[in-house]
């Protein structure tokens, strides 16, 4: 009836629909992943046979190249996961965004953090790393959840990373203590 309001069970068609547009978008997230990955790999590699070669670590801390194969698994989720949520045309999805991008932004300050300031700061720079590996797991959990009430399959892509966080995190504190 005229006046009345339709509603759709979907997403609406938008340009964001479009094939190219949908690819484009998910290319530039995988980069954006991928870029943020590779920046804390410089900042590790730096330092991985350095002073952390030596250093006193958790005993249940697995063997380096675990690190790698599982943030690259991550990267690749956490990029899905964001393209699926950017799809919706949802009220939800700029604040989902926007909290996605604060868990970039500290996921990409803990490694320098802990690996880079070190031998300059010492244990304050693992404590500091710390507090953001802490803020980190926090902003990934208002992340998943963001995600989730938008896209269940997106909120369900990023609990291994905010597992593999978690896990993280106890390495972290283990190192701040015990070095």
């Amino acid at each position: 009836m005229p006046g009345e309001s339709q509603q759709t069970s979907g997403p609406l068609i938008t340009p964001r629909t479009g094939l190219a547009r949908q690819v484009s978008v998910l290319l530039g997230l995988l980069a954006l992943s991928y870029t943020v990955s590779l920046l804390g790999s410089m900042a590790i590699l730096g330092n991985a046979s350095g002073w952390y070669a030596t250093a006193n670590k958790a005993p249940w801390t697995p063997p380096g190249w675990v690190f790698g194969s599982v943030w690259t698994v991550l990267y690749t989720a956490m990029a899905v996961a964001s393209w699926l949520v950017w799809r919706q045309r949802s009220a939800k999805t700029r604040g989902a965004m926007t909290v996605y991008g604060i868990q970039m932004l500290l996921n990409l300050a803990w490694a320098p953090t802990f690996f880079g300031m070190y031998p300059v700061w010492g244990d304050a720079a693992l404590w500091l790393a710390f507090l953001l590996i802490a803020a980190l797991a926090l902003a990934v959990t208002v992340t998943v959840i963001l995600f989730g009430l938008i896209n269940t399959t997106a909120g369900l892509l990023l609990l291994p990373y905010i597992s593999w966080i978690v896990f993280s995190a106890s390495l972290n504190l283990y190192a701040a203590a015990n070095n």
